[in-house]
């Protein structure tokens, strides 16, 4: 059985290795049999898989169970002043969502899906409900903000007028 060295980058990170692992679906022979059957006529083709969608909903279900756990363990080096910084969660955070994404599309299941968003809130609601207070966002103050809003709608017609006066003089320039 060859080797499962053959994915995207040629590298697959120690989590997503694991989760596979814990899932058990054999991903890495997928491409092992493809060869063996290329080289062998002998041998039968790779048998179609016919899913029902209930199948796949459970399949589904049970590994983004997986995916979450494994998420939930990643954050468990994420102290809590540095649950709001996104240099220190964007990885966590990403390979949640590049999981979610991810089986759903090799399912077929759909993305985005009511079942990843609910872990995606779950997440928000667990880690990052406070991030929002830490770092607010104001609008400016309406004496700034309608003056930057009106100068350019007034300019415009100005400038339109002219453009039309000046290409109307017939003179060619040089």
């Amino acid at each position: 059985m060859a080797p499962c060295a053959q994915t995207g980058s040629g590298r697959l990170s120690r989590g997503l290795l694991l989760l596979w692992a814990l899932l058990g679906t054999g991903l890495c022979h997928v491409g092992a049999e493809a060869e063996s059957f290329g080289q062998d006529a002998r041998t039968s083709p790779p048998v179609a898989v016919n899913w029902t969608a209930q199948l796949v909903e459970e399949m589904y279900t049970n590994i983004t169970q997986k995916c979450w756990e494994f998420f939930v363990d990643l954050m468990r080096n994420v102290t809590v002043s540095e649950l709001c910084e996104w240099k220190v969660i964007s990885r966590p955070y990403s390979l949640l969502q590049a999981c979610l994404e991810g089986w759903a599309d090799h399912l077929r299941y759909g993305y985005p899906n009511a079942l990843a968003e609910q872990y995606i809130f779950r997440s928000h609601r667990r880690y990052f409900h406070n991030c929002t207070l830490q770092h607010q966002v104001f609008d400016p103050p309406q004496d700034v903000l309608l003056p930057m809003i009106i100068a350019p709608i007034c300019l415009i017609p100005f400038l339109v007028t002219l453009v039309i006066w000046r290409s109307k003089d017939g003179k060619a320039q040089a």
